[in-house]
């Protein structure tokens, strides 16, 4: 029990706190830094290396962690956590059969992916027959401006994630990427008028692809469909038209609201 105002208003606060530092630490993780020592990880995240121990320790205790030698990677229980995640799973196993169509009929990968702040998170992925040169990877992120997924969401997404977008500046990955606000908004005016999107070298090198948002309830992007192929091998002009037709009938059958958490992040 506690005693007086301001000591019971400091539980919640001290419980954010913990909450926040552990994120911190999970969030030390990536792709390219999958096994850290503490050291490493308390730098990544801006804690104290005795923070960073004792938070490391605990986690490891409960499974979210494990270690391997001397190294710290992500844990078992975080991975049984993440296939709990209802309605990603749901929208993949919706977009499945038509993600093996747009396989089968083009040869290319075939891409499912939803809008997390100003990212897009690719949620399922379908590998074409010649895939070497794809640098993107389930649960993968990318600025939403630099792809064709992520443009086709911006562009039936709220005002403010399209400005939290252009407030974040711009990044030139590849020579075709949009670095630019301008350009941004006139080409998200065009994939409102036609439902699709087009990139060519904008986040990975040789890649070109089309896109087309699924709609849900009020026009707002539920996720983004998309065929990836290489430059010179693969049209997305030509293929356009189905990657939106597959979009659509995708649309009226899922009765999902919005995957995407327009968190604005400072």
């Amino acid at each position: 029990m506690t005693k007086g105002g301001d000591e019971t208003m400091a539980e919640p606060s001290a419980a954010v706190s913990i909450i926040e530092r552990m994120t911190a630490v999970l969030g030390a993780f990536s792709p390219e830094n999958d096994r850290m020592g503490v050291n490493e990880i308390a730098r990544r995240s801006g804690l104290p290396k005795s923070t960073a121990s004792r938070l490391v320790s605990s986690l490891v205790e409960h499974g979210y962690l494990e270690r391997r030698g001397g190294l710290v990677c992500i844990g078992l229980r975080l991975f049984e956590l993440g296939t709990l995640s209802g309605q990603p799973n749901e929208l993949r196993s919706l977009a499945l059969p038509t993600m093996v169509d747009l396989r089968s009929s083009t040869r290319q990968s075939v891409h499912l992916s939803v809008l997390e702040g100003t990212e897009i998170v690719y949620i399922g992925i379908l590998r074409g027959y010649d895939s070497s040169y794809l640098l993107s990877r389930v649960g993968g992120r990318l600025p939403a401006y630099a792809t064709g997924a992520g443009k086709a969401l911006l562009a039936f997404s709220p005002p403010e994630v399209v400005e939290r977008v252009i407030e974040n500046g711009f990044v030139a990955y590849q020579p075709g990427t949009i670095t630019d606000s301008t350009s941004l908004l006139r080409e998200l005016a065009t994939i409102r008028a036609t439902g699709l999107a087009y990139s060519t070298a904008e986040a990975g090198p040789g890649v070109t692809a089309a896109a087309s948002p699924i709609l849900g309830a009020e026009s707002r992007a539920v996720a983004a469909l998309s065929v990836s192929g290489r430059i010179g091998a693969f049209d997305p002009h030509r293929i356009g038209p189905a990657v939106h037709l597959a979009a659509l009938n995708l649309g009226r059958l899922s009765s999902l609201p919005p995957v995407s958490r327009h968190r604005v992040t400072h």
